[in-house]
């Protein structure tokens, strides 16, 4: 399903333009990743959870030049689905 599917279905099931249906999956979307990238984690009870992971220091191998490289600690994005999500998907 891509993003103009949502629009798509959520402008059917609730009879708003597709253009204001498309104006606010792209506020709800752009209002996430600001969190994020602010550091915030983002909750949606029954859905679930965008969360930022850290990822610790490690040594990894440049195979073409036998090497070995040092990744520094970073932070990724990641989503945790609900227990309820989670259980119906399965």
């Amino acid at each position: 399903m891509t993003k103009a599917d949502i629009v798509n279905e959520i402008a059917k099931s609730t009879g708003v333009e597709k253009v204001q249906v498309q104006a606010i999956v792209e506020a709800f979307m752009e209002n996430i990743k600001n969190s994020m990238i602010g550091g915030e984690n983002v909750y949606l009870r029954g859905f679930g959870s965008f969360i930022i992971k850290k990822r610790a220091t490690k040594v990894a191998r440049n195979i073409s030049k036998n090497t070995t490289i040092t990744i520094p600690e970073h932070n990724i994005p990641a989503f945790k689905p609900s227990k309820s999500f989670a259980g119906k998907v399965k």
